[in-house]
């Protein structure tokens, strides 16, 4: 092939070649013809590049820690929800940088059929924005515009699927046989029925089994999801090369950061349980190698929402990197985990094992997504004081739907499984805090409680190494939609409970401190700055959990460059001691007061920074 290459690009290449070319031939059983149309691909995207995201590229690969530090706050949000298009978010700029936030997500916004969508997951084309929330133009647009304030830009990247209205989907429904092998099918139900037998349903209520019946060509199809989303068939080097290109298009419109959906799913083998095969890591590491030639200042961000052991392989190895950052989902179930049940030895115990991982892996940090909360808790940990798991997770349900007596808690079941005994957990952080109870019944102690329980929450997150990342609206402490129940496209889908518009009146309340708005607002705003002020919070400070002597009580230390930190967590109900036992005199970083640590009183719901300078 012809490799008239320029030298920027051909050194970045050489550097990963012999791997990258062990890898793809031995996935696709040395069929040189795809690899190098798989190359040639890779350098008309470079060429493509704008010179400004190349001189971007230039400055992080400088600074290759870029995205480690302690200065990163990131926001969550819906184009729609915030600020209608993309044009909108673009005019809401000062409102994002006033929040403090740096690292901006923009949900699904590529072209998909309307209820047909699963929220923007079911993608009909890659390269055309949904047409309600603008052009590619008006995103490359937003893209340029927040780079110039600093602010770096996160998108998802559906991957495993696509609408059954995609281009490739329509055309495999009308006999073209090189289409259908994009996808999974089958003449009749022999092997889905096979595949049954070891793959788990991920809907099972909403969309039970694996495959769908396809009417236009009488067969079957592979529709892990939903029967609109129609499984990728990863194995066709067609399929990665296409799927690759439309990657890197995303990444030349400006986008720093790749979020990598439903990636433990992307590979697919009869027998297995088709969920973190080997193969998915290796097209995750040719990935990585694929920005690191092509894009280097953009970082891969695995979802993988599954227990630790299956989500820390998805950085790779030092030698061998593949995501450079992971949601820590697993923190956040279990921090739900404790709201409810007030006993912090789970979180504890979760927080040695994250602790105790290479400083390089860097997560993501948050209390509340788009989706729901899954109760995938250590339960082997939780047996030994005798909790059950089906009894467990109904207890933590009853309790935050508001179902347990005493629980200021508003949230909602999502796909609930009677037969099961299992249901995941739907809301906004304010609400499930009680905020929103409070503020109905004109209750002003259980108002204090619950904004001080949220306010502790968002410590937590804050004093953690990582990314912080805010789910837009709780920074005013946005209440449950439960207006979605009207709307007949969102009404059999809780998750819209906490999916609401951007109340802007709320917003304009931010800097009044006599509001709930205001508290909440500017109590982050100043974590935020005092995170981002302390060397201690910096990724590769050392962290290890501080033992309280009170199971109502989480310590967490941390000690870098001179500086330590003391932050304790007060779950319980009621005003608490933390037997910490440190004769040190310390800061409280929140109000300025000096104390010793030795035995710190807490009130119910409350946290506190303690730090030294040494």
């Amino acid at each position: 092939m012809d490799r008239n290459w320029k030298p920027e690009f051909a050194e970045r290449y050489a550097r990963h070649e012999a791997e990258l070319r062990q890898l793809y031939m031995g996935l696709y059983h040395n069929d040189a013809g795809a690899f190098d149309y798989f190359t040639g691909m890779l350098y008309r995207a470079w060429e493509a590049r704008p010179d400004a995201l190349k001189a971007l590229d230039a400055s992080r690969e400088a600074d290759p820690g870029w995205y480690q530090g302690h200065n990163m706050v990131g926001m969550l949000m819906y184009v729609n929800a915030f600020a209608g298009t993309l044009k909108g978010v673009e005019k809401r700029l000062d409102y994002i940088e006033d929040c403090g936030v740096n690292y901006l997500h923009l949900m699904p916004l590529l072209e998909s059929p309307e209820g047909r969508s699963d929220g923007g997951y079911a993608v009909s084309n890659f390269r055309k924005v949904q047409p309600e929330l603008g052009t590619m133009e008006d995103l490359a647009d937003l893209t340029a515009c927040c780079h110039e304030r600093g602010i770096a830009v996160c998108l998802d990247f559906v991957m495993n699927h696509t609408s059954e209205d995609h281009e490739w989907a329509v055309r495999a429904k009308a006999g073209e046989k090189a289409y259908q092998d994009h996808y999974f099918f089958y003449d009749n139900w022999d092997i889905p029925n096979a595949y049954e037998q070891t793959v788990p349903q991920v809907f099972p209520t909403t969309a039970p089994g694996n495959f769908s019946w396809c009417p236009e060509v009488q067969k079957v199809v592979m529709t892990t999801f939903y029967p609109y989303q129609w499984d990728l068939n990863y194995a066709n080097p067609v399929v990665f090369n296409d799927m690759t290109d439309n990657m890197l298009y995303l990444c030349n419109q400006g986008i720093d950061i790749i979020r990598l959906d439903a990636v433990p799913y992307i590979w697919k083998a009869l027998g297995t349980n088709c969920r973190n095969l080997p193969q998915v890591h290796t097209l995750v590491r040719i990935m990585r190698m694929v920005c690191e030639i092509v894009c280097p200042g953009t970082l891969l961000l695995g979802e993988v929402v599954m227990e630790p052991s299956k989500v820390v392989p998805y950085f790779g190895s030092v030698e061998r990197p593949e995501c450079h950052l992971l949601y820590n989902v697993t923190t956040m179930a279990s921090l739900w985990h404790t709201v409810a049940t007030k006993d912090v030895r789970l979180l504890g115990y979760q927080m040695e094992q994250v602790f105790a991982l290479p400083k390089m892996y860097t997560f993501l940090n948050y209390l509340r997504c788009h989706d729901d909360i899954g109760w995938g808790l250590d339960y082997g940990f939780l047996s030994q004081f005798g909790q059950q798991e089906v009894p467990h997770k109904k207890y933590l349900n009853d309790y935050l739907t508001g179902h347990w007596y005493g629980s200021p808690a508003r949230g909602e079941l999502y796909n609930d499984d009677p037969t099961l005994g299992d249901a995941r957990l739907c809301g906004t952080t304010a609400s499930l805090c009680g905020i929103e109870n409070a503020r109905v019944y004109k209750n002003e102690p259980v108002m204090d409680k619950a904004v001080s329980l949220d306010l502790m929450l968002h410590a937590f997150m804050f004093t953690m190494s990582g990314i912080p990342v805010i789910y837009s609206g709780d920074e005013i402490a946005q209440e449950n939609d439960n207006s979605y129940h009207d709307d007949p496209l969102k009404a059999q889908d809780s998750r819209y409970l906490h999916r609401g518009n951007l109340d802007w009146r709320k917003a304009l309340l931010r800097d009044d401190k006599a509001t709930v708005e205001g508290r909440i607002f500017g109590m982050i705003r100043q974590m935020e700055k005092l995170r981002d002020q302390y060397a201690v919070f910096d990724g590769n400070a050392d962290t290890w959990r501080l033992d309280t002597g009170n199971d109502h009580i989480l310590g967490i230390g941390r000690y870098y460059m001179g500086e330590k930190l003391l932050g304790l967590f007060n779950f319980g109900d009621g005003t608490e001691t933390a037997w910490v036992r440190d004769m040190d005199l310390y800061q409280d970083l929140i109000t300025g007061e000096v104390r010793d640590a030795s035995a710190v009183t807490m009130p119910a719901c409350s946290f506190i920074w303690l730090f030294k300078r040494f």
